[in-house]
């Protein structure tokens, strides 16, 4: 028996669910990496670890990107 059988789902209905989700998730993968890669600076300054937090984290991985990865340069100091 099939666990999409026994959770009263068709295939196609199963697909219907799982494709936009796929699709959301690979929207958002490669959205961060090109953000990622594009930037100079990224909080904690360390792109590699970012990189690895959006492909492996899943879906959840670009979205804590682009709330705490993200970030402008930091202020220079000044020396007078």
């Amino acid at each position: 028996m099939d666990i999409v059988d026994t959770l009263g789902m068709s295939i196609a209905a199963f697909l219907m669910l799982i494709i936009p989700i796929a699709l959301l998730e690979m929207g958002l993968m490669i959205w961060a990496l090109v953000d990622i890669l594009r930037r100079e600076y990224v909080r904690g300054n360390n792109k590699v670890i970012w990189i690895l937090v959006v492909v492996f984290v899943g879906i959840i991985g670009p979205i804590l990107y682009f709330i705490l990865g993200r970030s402008e340069r930091p202020e220079e100091k000044y020396e007078e």
